[in-house]
């Protein structure tokens, strides 16, 4: 039975249905919501806690690593556990970890409990992505996984930092506790999705433990694009509002102009809905990370309002457009999965490198070489992605 209904529990909600998909959105996004509010997180350690830019960078990137860790032990666990009682459980110890992180005031203790954070997180958002795969119709899940975590983001980007002065760091982890109540009482309402017979002997079968040798030069190369494109990004982006700051911008202006951006990323993902594969990989990633390349060294102009404003929507709209197509090589280069499953984890990875980088690179609250470096970053993505966009483009 694919729809709702059992009668045993008549509240499951149907398990392909509209609401379904909105609930696992919310459980997958549970344990990293803190990723899409990355700037007003450091910044909130800044003001709120008196935490050195570097510090806070270091906070930010134990809490990127262990959700990597989470997120692939996931891989190996989500097929053995169940997932219903695991997802309470890994809630409800979030939620205990962000209330107890309300409390910590040294970057020492903060930057451990939230490395713990990472990783029981990661494994969350892992268990989410598992189940999901088992709907009829994952892409529509992910769809709306996409909308939540940049829209509500967005939200959180333009309210969160002006709060903190008044409410102290609290209230970010504050945020983040209703995130995942709100998501705790949606895990009530959904169904089981047991893994069908079919799947399973798939997934005993030596296939999916081999990979395909001829592929595995383009995997490397299409792997370490995604760690540099997704390392180069949040590198900058957790340390967006202090580039502003630094520059002389109100925190009443770069708020609304980062959650406006986090909106207006999402036209990135529907281009890429639009054009899919019509004129090849390696066209679209060219333009994608050239232009986004551009706006990141453009920053170092960010006194100008105009240059931070739409430097910050075009990088958004390139983020979330770029990125689809390196996942589709992955895909593209093994139908198993596997691929795409590294592809995640080198992401997860990339995305806790960049603010480690950032706050090694930082001296004296000077960004200068943070966004050089972010730059040149991207152009390294297009390097390393050109063979293996161009050899899919030529089948």
């Amino acid at each position: 039975m694919t729809e709702n209904q059992n009668p045993d529990k008549p509240w499951y909600v149907a398990a392909n249905g509209i609401a379904a998909s909105v609930f696992l959105a919310f459980l997958t996004t549970a344990g990293i919501f803190y990723i899409n509010i990355m700037p007003a997180v450091v910044s909130g350690l800044v003001d709120g806690l008196g935490f050195t830019s570097q510090q806070a960078g270091y906070v930010s990137s134990a809490n990127l690593y262990g959700a990597s860790v989470g997120a692939l032990a996931a891989v190996f666990a989500i097929k053995h556990i169940r997932w219903r009682l695991w997802s309470f459980g890994l809630m409800l110890a979030i939620l205990l970890i962000d209330f107890s992180s309300t409390f910590i005031a040294q970057p020492l203790a903060m930057i451990a409990l939230r490395g713990l954070h990472g990783l029981l997180g990661g494994l969350l958002v892992g268990i989410g992505f598992g189940i999901i795969s088992r709907t009829t119709d994952p892409d529509k899940t992910f769809g709306y996984l996409l909308f939540i975590q940049w829209g509500l983001g967005g939200l959180g980007l333009m309210y969160l930092p002006g709060l903190v002065p008044e409410y102290g760091t609290s209230v970010l982890f504050y945020a983040l506790m209703m995130f995942t109540a709100v998501s705790l009482v949606m895990l009530i309402f959904l169904p089981d999705y047991p893994v069908n017979s079919q799947i399973k002997s798939e997934h005993k079968g030596p296939k999916l433990a081999l990979m395909k040798l001829p592929n595995l030069s383009l995997l490397v190369l299409v792997l370490t694009a995604i760690f540099l494109f997704q390392a180069a990004n949040m590198g900058l982006f957790a340390y967006m509002i202090a580039i502003g700051r630094e520059e002389g911008l109100a925190i009443e202006f770069m708020s609304p102009s980062l959650g406006a951006a986090s909106w207006v990323a999402l036209v990135g993902a529907f281009l890429v809905m639009i054009l899919g594969s019509r004129y090849g990989r390696m066209l679209p990633l060219t333009v994608g990370i050239l232009v986004t390349a551009a706006c990141t060294w453009a920053l170092h102009f960010s006194e100008i309002a105009s240059v931070y404003l739409y430097g910050n929507i075009i990088i958004g709209v390139g983020w979330a457009f770029v990125l689809p197509y390196l996942f589709g090589i992955c895909s593209e280069l093994d139908k198993a999965g596997q691929y795409a499953a590294m592809g995640g984890f080198a992401s997860k990875m990339g995305l806790a490198s960049g603010p480690l980088v950032g706050a090694l690179l930082l001296r004296n609250e000077v960004y200068g070489p943070l966004i050089n470096a972010a730059t040149v970053g991207l152009l390294l993505c297009l390097v390393f992605a050109f063979r293996p966009a161009i050899s899919l483009d030529r089948k």
